[in-house]
């Protein structure tokens, strides 16, 4: 029977000395992330894991967090950014996993990973199996798990890197809808985004029963829906969607699902000579950079990616220590007035960029 391999083995395919392989498996001391990664995968790749394995079961530590997730995104490394100073402030290395494929090849992933007892605890952005996830007992020491490496699910993403969960909270909405009915307007539309998003069915289904609520309160009984139109992140869409608001309609309050495609509505509304705010009032969502400099400059929402990794961390760490699941934090979604929402009561508008430099 062959001799199980050791970190002398991993050092040497991996033209490393004993001490790096030491701090690539413990999260101590400093290495370039390459390094960490190239010892990491020699070690995985002959199966080398008795020393780190030893370890773990006389201590309980090895300081490191493995956060599975798939195809890396801008939004997705924000959310990233804010998880691991999470895992920094709690006293751990944070290492992703990118991992693709069916969930059933995701789940096999983790739990080899939970297996290999390499790390403290693993969080997936992406779904899993039921069969992957585990937690402290509820009878196992407070900071000590039972044994099982915890393993969290939080997720942010779908299959397809789409967001999920909190991130694509949309009760947002029903504050332009109560915004704009407050101000005076009396018809509505959205501009809707692809129906296999969650975000955007999330979007149609608060608009559609915001208007509907407003349009049974007595007091504003003449609110109505025109349409849910679109269907598509295309702007081109979004511009053509435009052309079916009735001429006799206006003024009309324009919810597009994010703000490429209110970028498209107000393409549209140029081309009729309808003005922004007046004839229509347009709102976005996600905050992009172009937003403010638009003429008029884009009421929109932020999305705060880097909390929402902060938050999705909080409830790892937790789990770890043995601590009850943490409670809400600070909101992720914020909403941006400016000018192409017009003035509207109570409300004030964000900064207008300032002059060239």
């Amino acid at each position: 029977m062959p001799n199980p391999p050791t970190s002398r083995d991993v050092a040497r395919l991996a033209g490393v000395s004993q001490a790096t392989v030491s701090y690539a498996l413990t999260g101590r001391g400093t290495i370039a992330a390459a390094t960490r990664e190239r010892v990491l995968r020699v070690a995985e790749s002959i199966g080398y894991r008795p020393n780190l394995a030893a370890r773990s079961m006389r201590t309980r530590r090895s300081g490191r967090l493995a956060v599975v997730t798939g195809a890396t995104l801008d939004n997705q490394l924000r959310l990233l950014a804010g998880a691991g100073e999470v895992a920094e402030a709690a006293g751990f290395v944070m290492e992703t996993h990118t991992v693709d494929g069916t969930v059933e090849e995701r789940t096999a992933r983790v739990c080899d990973l939970a297996g290999s007892r390499q790390y403290e605890g693993i969080l997936t952005l992406v779904p899993v199996l039921p069969e992957a996830l585990s937690e402290p007992s509820d009878d196992a020491p407070a900071g000590q798990d039972d044994g099982a490496t915890p393993v969290v699910a939080e997720a942010t993403f779908d299959e397809q890197m789409r967001t999920l969960g909190d991130l694509a909270d949309a009760s947002t909405v029903e504050v332009f809808v109560e915004a704009l009915v407050a101000a005076g307007y009396r018809r509505f539309v959205h501009v809707a985004g692809p129906e296999q998003f969650a975000s955007a069915r999330a979007r149609r289904d608060v608009y559609v029963t915001s208007v509907a609520r407003a349009a049974a309160d007595p007091a504003t009984p003449d609110v109505v829906s025109l349409g849910v139109l679109g269907g598509s992140w295309s702007g081109d869409d979004a511009r053509r969607a435009v052309a079916e608001i009735p001429a006799d309609a206006l003024p009309v309050a324009v919810v597009a699902a994010n703000d490429f495609l209110a970028a498209g509505v107000l393409r549209g509304a140029a081309e009729r000579g309808w003005s922004v705010p007046g004839d229509l009032v347009v709102t976005g969502w996600d905050n992009v950079e172009m937003g403010a400099f638009m003429m008029p400059s884009l009421t929109t929402v932020a999305v705060d990616f880097p909390e929402a990794g902060r938050a999705v961390m909080r409830r790892l760490v937790a789990a770890i220590r043995g601590e009850p699941r943490p409670g809400p934090g600070r909101p992720i979604h914020r909403i941006v007035w400016r000018e192409s929402s017009g003035d509207l009561p109570g409300v004030a508008p964000g900064p207008a960029p300032g002059p060239p430099r």
